[in-house]
């Protein structure tokens, strides 16, 4: 099996599930999942829009309506989904409509597209309890939206230019405002 750095940018992920989120600048964002353990690949690319075959161009004039999204194709087997969705939750902040620190504009949204019934029931489960996170510290309301991938804009994943994949693995320096939002995923778990 291919490591994340390796996998092929196609849709065959045989044995694996996949899941798309969207948290702000995608660079970073793939970093953070390429490295959790049981990821197989991950894909940074373009979802929730109405055109085809968008350039990174087009969807920075927030005309697209698309968003920076990063294809996670993972063994649940080996990582579950709420883990993913942990680390989602906790390296962006997903009160801020269209915006993460100084990136601005559509594609910079909070989302999460499933392909299963039991994504979307875990994604949307995920969202209350960090909801119960942040507003026992203080912080606003969730503006992440959650929908089936099928259902988002064209429903098609449109795998962004060559030079934006595992971009910060080309450029160990480059742009990334990802990073712990202080608020845990579990920190009111009990058990």
């Amino acid at each position: 099996m291919n490591g994340p750095d390796e996998a092929p940018y196609d849709d065959a992920f045989p044995g694996h599930e996949v899941i798309y989120l969207a948290m702000g600048c995608f660079w970073g964002a793939e970093r953070i999942f390429w490295r959790i353990e049981g990821v197989h690949s991950t894909t940074v690319g373009y979802m929730g829009g109405r055109t085809s075959n968008p350039t990174y161009e087009e969807v920075c004039t927030s005309r697209t309506g698309h968003a920076e999204t990063v294809r996670v194709a993972y063994d649940p087997t080996r990582v579950s989904t709420e883990a993913l969705l942990a680390a989602f939750w906790e390296n962006h902040d997903p009160t801020t409509p269209n915006r993460q620190g100084n990136d601005i504009g559509t594609q910079y949204r909070s989302a999460v597209f499933t392909t299963t019934e039991a994504q979307l029931t875990e994604a949307e489960a995920s969202r209350e309890r960090y909801q119960a996170a942040l507003s026992s510290r203080g912080f606003g309301m969730i503006a992440t939206e959650i929908q089936a991938a099928d259902e988002a804009g064209d429903g098609v994943f449109h795998p962004a230019e060559e030079y934006h994949q595992k971009y910060l693995r080309k450029n160990p320096g480059g742009y990334c405002n990802h990073g712990f939002c202080q608020v845990a995923y579990d920190s009111l778990r009990s058990d």
